[in-house]
């Protein structure tokens, strides 16, 4: 029998996902479609309402429904509860359970590197969305510090809140104090949407040691200009793509119960990019 999921969303027509999972589907010779299904901000439970009269099989959450759609789930994976937003849901019989695919998305890239995270420095650029997630996982992989740089330092303290209280010693500054700081960390990532549109990188790399682990979670352009500073000073760079071809792999198992096809999925997103 043939099954449907979607990605709903506003805006939902730059996703990449329908692509990543389509491609997925041919490979293993699975008889579903994902669709791309723009739900505006203000109409989430009506949205939803007219996916359960369909049937809907799945479907993935993105901006701007990430924490709204909490209120309306049945059942919450452990990731969800933790990380307070979801991005992943499975729909039986009416049923409607939300996973987070962000912490394990984000992490992939780390273990597919056998790296070890543990005891390393770890800074932290923006305390956004995907910021929470992105703790929460150094938090599980006992990474030994991290700092969170924000421009709204607020935002920043309530994200070292979290993190304190899930066990990772935190600490807040904001962007324009972290001047030479970087050669500090064995880890930088970018979790700030600066360099979506081609923007200079948000912090100077011009101290930043050999080998430093550089990760900038935008995912288009696939060379940020962040990352491009980093390669100049030979840190060891991990792309944004890999985030969402993370996410997307842990997404596809937990709907369909078998391993991801991660060559086709990452061929078909880099055909896109």
């Amino acid at each position: 029998m043939s099954k449907t999921f979607a990605v709903i969303g506003d805006p939902i027509d730059h996703s990449l996902s329908p692509n990543i999972h389509s491609a997925a589907f041919r490979e293993l010779n699975l008889d579903c479609s994902y669709i791309g299904y723009r739900i505006i901000k203000d109409e989430l439970s009506e949205g939803i309402e007219s996916l359960k009269k369909i049937k809907i099989d799945g479907f993935n959450v993105t901006i701007p429904h990430k924490i709204e759609m909490m209120k309306y789930l049945d059942r919450l994976d452990e990731s969800c509860s933790i990380i307070g937003a979801v991005n992943t849901v499975t729909n039986e019989n009416g049923i409607l359970k939300g996973y987070n695919t962000d912490m394990d998305g984000f992490l992939e890239p780390f273990k597919k590197r056998n790296m070890n995270l543990k005891n390393l420095k770890i800074l932290l650029l923006g305390a956004g969305g995907a910021a929470r997630a992105i703790v929460a996982g150094f938090a599980k992989e006992h990474a030994h510090s991290i700092t969170i740089a924000n421009r709204t330092i607020e935002n920043a303290i309530n994200l070292v809140n979290f993190s304190n209280k899930i066990g990772l010693n935190a600490n807040a500054v904001q962007v324009e104090d972290i001047g030479n700081s970087v050669k500090n960390y064995d880890v930088i990532v970018n979790a700030t949407s600066v360099g979506l549109k081609n923007e200079a990188s948000i912090i100077s790399l011009d101290e930043l040691k050999s080998k430093t682990i550089v990760y900038d979670i935008v995912y288009l352009p696939i060379n940020t200009d962040f990352l491009k500073r980093a390669k100049e000073k030979d840190a060891i760079i991990i792309y944004g793509y890999e985030m969402l071809l993370g996410q997307a792999t842990r997404a596809f198992e937990i709907w369909h119960g078998v391993e991801a096809p991660y060559n086709a999925m990452k061929k078909a997103l880099l055909g896109v990019v």
